[in-house]
């Protein structure tokens, strides 16, 4: 809900709209693969005024001005794209992000964030929002909580940002597992290794993590070569040290076999499924 760049940086800015792009991507997600309509939601114009725009950003931003609250427009879409499950933003309010790098500069929103040269400390938002209820309620409720794999500084810990988000996280009496990045990246966790990844969420909500779930397989050598000529870097595995935070290290070979070094999504929701019968103690199909 802070994004700032791209179509919804510009929808914000000349509509006064919350951010609708990383709402409308989960709300496709859980669409029919099929779905006419999760495909035109995801069509980029290419050309004109509209060029950079997806349709859904702009359904979703027309939505939120038709019916005067961008819940209702995400609750409307929803029932459009017949989801299955519910996308629920974690804050209603206009908020801007902002980080500390670890040289102890201040930056201003996720683009500026993202683009510059150094590694994170912290991030906060301005100003400090309340949450939304329906998704402080959903995190109580839950038997997993998954954070992940995402920007560890724009993605994850943002959402841990929003005070009740966080008191949420850490009174859940859900397995909370934290799925860590394959590779690091520039600007946000510039030599990070996994525990430091893990580090950064305790220290936003201490006691807030059952699991981690990182990767432990082969990786494409020359996948490999070429992120690291971009500044990326192989998340090093230090598992003793993430167990010795008090958080459980599950491993497992969660890279897909293509010539991009990233989470496997059939892998990977099979390994989080026997985490929640495991950790969880749920009993196993059948």
């Amino acid at each position: 809900m802070a994004d700032d760049g791209g179509s919804s940086g510009r929808l914000r800015r000349e509509l006064g709209v919350l951010p609708p792009g990383d709402i409308r991507n989960c709300l496709v997600a859980l669409a029919d693969d099929e779905s006419l309509m999760g495909r035109l939601f995801q069509h980029r114009f290419a050309d004109g005024d509209l060029s950079g725009h997806p349709f859904g950003n702009l359904f979703l931003a027309a939505l939120a001005e038709v019916t005067g609250d961008f819940d209702t427009a995400v609750q409307e879409c929803s029932r459009v794209l017949k989801i299955r499950g519910s996308v629920l933003p974690s804050t209603l309010q206009h908020v801007r992000l902002w980080a500390e790098r670890e040289s102890g500069e201040e930056v201003c929103g996720e683009t500026n964030i993202a683009a510059g040269v150094g590694a994170c400390r912290r991030v906060w938002l301005d100003p400090a929002p309340e949450a939304h209820a329906p998704a402080v309620e959903s995190i109580l409720d839950a038997d997993l909580v998954v954070l992940g794999p995402g920007s560890l500084f724009t993605s994850v810990l943002p959402h841990l940002a929003v005070p009740a988000i966080a008191d949420a996280l850490a009174r859940t009496r859900a397995v909370r597992a934290y799925v860590c990045n394959v590779m690091t990246q520039p600007g946000e966790t510039d030599g990070f290794s996994a525990s430091r990844h893990v580090g950064r969420i305790l220290d936003a909500v201490p006691g807030g993590l059952d699991v981690a779930v990182v990767h432990d397989g082969p990786l494409d050598p020359a996948a490999v070569r070429r992120y690291e000529a971009e500044g990326q870097a192989v998340v090093d595995l230090d598992a003793a040290a993430v167990e010795a935070l008090g958080v459980r290290v599950w491993r497992a070979d969660l890279a897909e076999e293509t010539s991009v070094v990233r989470h496997d999504p059939t892998a990977l929701a099979a390994v989080l499924m026997d985490v929640a019968r495991e950790a969880g103690g749920f009993p196993a199909p059948g």
